[in-house]
């Protein structure tokens, strides 16, 4: 098949070649030095020499995408922010286990290549990575006329990190007594979107450009807010801390993404009166009236990030953390308890 016999059917490799020099500049800006070759090859390279320095490494791998948030970047015509929403979900489910991210691939599925518009997603992915340090070393962008419509899009993306096999942190090394740590998030971050939508666009009928004095900015802007991308911020804490475990608070809430790290027989007791949720998550529940146990399972409720470590160490690590501009509090503690490893907020 020709290429005029393929743009007929409604795919433009001009516009994806265009968009593949468009983002060349952004990607560029990742680049570390372990990285061979550039953009525009079948796969993306980087020097496994550079683990010699490493005793004992292991590879840690994370895939990930976006969810419904695309739908608020797509009705606002916005999509240079997109990117830290998927590398947010990425490096810091990597992050968590110790792993330093080094690479990351994307994949760009639309229904209609507007090279303009793949730019401004790749260089918030660009952005992200270098916010978190590691490369964005490939990916595709794929066109899918007749499955979605031309304005749409979606986003995911792999990374790839590494840590020594010794300082893997997990469940295996939390103790009772030790405290636990929140560290604010952002905002809604990249998940329960489709609970978001539902409720405020929905069932209460609000449009994207409404101002919301609660939230001091329109529902859109709201909306939109990046996932912090914690990487390098856990990494300086990790070095300067003794970490037991850590858990990335994504879909599930903060009791079952943390219950993930608790090992049986103990649980984290999570303080309510410990912070206050923002005024987003306060609202999609008085808006929604969604019940308090369901909420608490789908949305972050603030907290992107907890840790948890000996009760000694707490000074070091919220001193780590606000040097790096990171809101952290005591949110809780271990404590023995029969039964699966579990979570509770109190």
């Amino acid at each position: 098949m020709n290429q005029s016999a393929y743009a007929a059917a409604g795919v433009d490799i001009e516009a994806g070649d265009r968009a593949v020099e468009l983002m060349k500049a952004s990607v560029q800006r990742t680049r570390r030095p372990e990285v061979l070759g550039g953009l525009g090859g079948f796969a993306g390279f980087f020097d496994a020499s550079a683990l010699k320095g490493y005793r004992n490494p292991v590879l840690a791998t994370s895939t990930d995408g976006v969810g419904t948030k695309v739908a608020i970047a797509q009705a606002l015509d916005k999509h240079d922010t997109i990117g830290f929403d998927l590398i947010g979900m990425l490096v810091d489910d990597l992050v968590v286990c110790g792993a330093e991210p080094l690479f990351v691939t994307d994949y760009i599925a639309t229904g209609k290549v507007v090279p303009e518009r793949i730019a401004a997603i790749v260089s918030g992915i660009a952005d992200a990575c270098v916010a978190a340090g590691c490369s964005l070393v490939g990916g595709e962008t794929a066109e899918h006329p007749g499955l979605l419509a031309p304005h749409e899009y979606d986003i995911a993306g792999a990374t790839t990190g590494v840590v020594e096999k010794d300082q893997i942190l997990g469940a295996h090394l939390v103790q009772p007594g030790d405290a636990v740590i929140a560290m604010r998030s952002s905002g809604l971050h990249s998940n329960g979107y489709s609970l978001v939508r539902h409720v405020l666009l929905e069932k209460a009928g609000w449009s994207l450009d409404r101002h919301v004095d609660e939230l001091g900015r329109t529902l859109g802007e709201e909306l939109l807010e990046p996932t912090k991308v914690y990487a390098l911020d856990i990494l300086d804490l990790i070095s300067r801390a003794d970490v037991h475990a850590m858990s990335h608070i994504t879909g599930g809430g903060l009791e079952n993404n943390l219950a993930r790290v608790i090992p049986d027989g103990m649980t984290a007791v999570l303080r309510r009166d410990s912070w206050t949720p923002p005024a987003v998550f306060q609202l999609v529940q008085q808006v929604g009236n969604v019940p308090q146990a369901d909420i608490d399972a789908t949305l972050n409720m603030g907290v992107g990030m907890v840790a948890i470590l000996p009760q000694a160490q707490v000074p070091a690590a919220l001193a780590a953390l606000q040097q790096r501009e990171v809101h952290g509090w005591v949110l809780g503690e271990i404590i023995h308890e029969e039964g699966a490893g579990a979570a509770r907020l109190v």
